[in-house]
């Protein structure tokens, strides 16, 4: 993003390009929609962002940093690794369900999508994937577990969520992670008799 000015209209080229990303596509919104969305003319936009790319990027480092301060405040009181994993499921469930077109570009937009982005989007994925990976190592699981394979599991359940969620059905984000969780946890079976 370009150095900002006192009066800048970043903010609402954000807003309006979050908005579009998330519901037409990166391919499916052009520079032009973004600067009418906002306001503005599209030789204007570039006032604040050298391409839309570079738009993008903003877009979704924001969403990311959502995510990852949701996800953040979920665990840090907790300290059992199951407790720690179900809050971390809440969180990003609420993070990506929630009415937030940032959110939600995170999910959306695929890298392999972007060429021109997909370096800076990948590294905004990893950072926050991270934080999943010290919460699947911290997990009391068989010694065999691939926690990479879990977590890349995981995480594509919870994404998924965005397609078949609906708010008014039977089950809530707290519920959905509660039995993601449950589902992971390694089952001893009873001794018969």
């Amino acid at each position: 993003m370009r150095q900002a000015h006192a009066d800048s209209r970043a903010p609402l080229v954000l807003d309006a390009a979050a908005r579009l990303f998330c519901h037409r596509g990166y391919e499916g919104t052009s520079v032009r929609d973004i600067a009418g969305a906002a306001g503005m003319l599209p030789g204007s936009l570039y006032c604040h962002f050298d391409t839309k790319d570079d738009l993008l990027v903003a877009v979704y480092l924001r969403g990311v940093e959502q995510i990852c301060t949701a996800v953040e405040a979920a665990v840090q009181p907790l300290a059992d690794p199951w407790h720690r994993l179900e809050a971390a499921c809440v969180a990003h469930l609420e993070a990506i369900l929630r009415d937030d077109d940032y959110a939600r570009v995170v999910v959306r937009v695929r890298p392999a999508e972007v060429p021109g982005a997909a370096r800076r989007l990948v590294a905004q994925r990893d950072r926050y994937e991270a934080l999943w990976a010290a919460l699947v190592a911290a997990l009391p699981l068989p010694r065999r577990t691939d926690r990479r394979a879990l977590r890349l599991m995981l995480l594509g359940a919870l994404n998924w969520a965005q397609n078949w969620y609906r708010a008014d059905g039977a089950s809530s984000p707290r519920v959905l992670a509660r039995q993601f969780t449950a589902l992971l946890k390694p089952h001893r079976e009873t001794p018969t008799p």
